[in-house]
């Protein structure tokens, strides 16, 4: 993989919810300057654990239907999902370091 994937509405479903493992999903905006921030700690965190685990982005003003059914009010906004179930959210940016943890914790 080496970056994070972009997924919509269309392929919520499949790339997340139906992901037998870890995947961490980062609400975002273009317009954000700590979603921008943010963008390299996720590629790097998904070239990392290629194979591990899975880091998805998700932009807020394409997937809307998708971030209203979180209740994402705040961006960057992180769920991470563990086949399929919601375990855990992070707001706001987060380092590699805790990002990792989260993985280690449950991959």
């Amino acid at each position: 993989m080496g970056k994070a994937l972009q997924v919509n509405s269309d392929n919520f479903v499949k790339e997340v919810l139906e992901y037998a493992g870890v995947v961490l999903v980062d609400f975002w905006g273009p317009g954000c300057a700590p979603c921008r921030a943010l963008a390299p700690v996720l590629d790097a965190v998904a070239t990392a654990n290629e194979g591990r685990a899975k880091v998805v982005k998700v932009d807020i003003a394409e997937s809307d239907d998708v971030a209203n059914h979180y209740g994402i009010t705040t961006i960057p906004t992180i769920l991470v999902f563990k086949n399929g179930d919601l375990i855990e959210q992070l707001m706001g940016v987060q380092s590699k370091t805790k990002l990792q943890s989260v993985i280690d914790e449950n991959a």
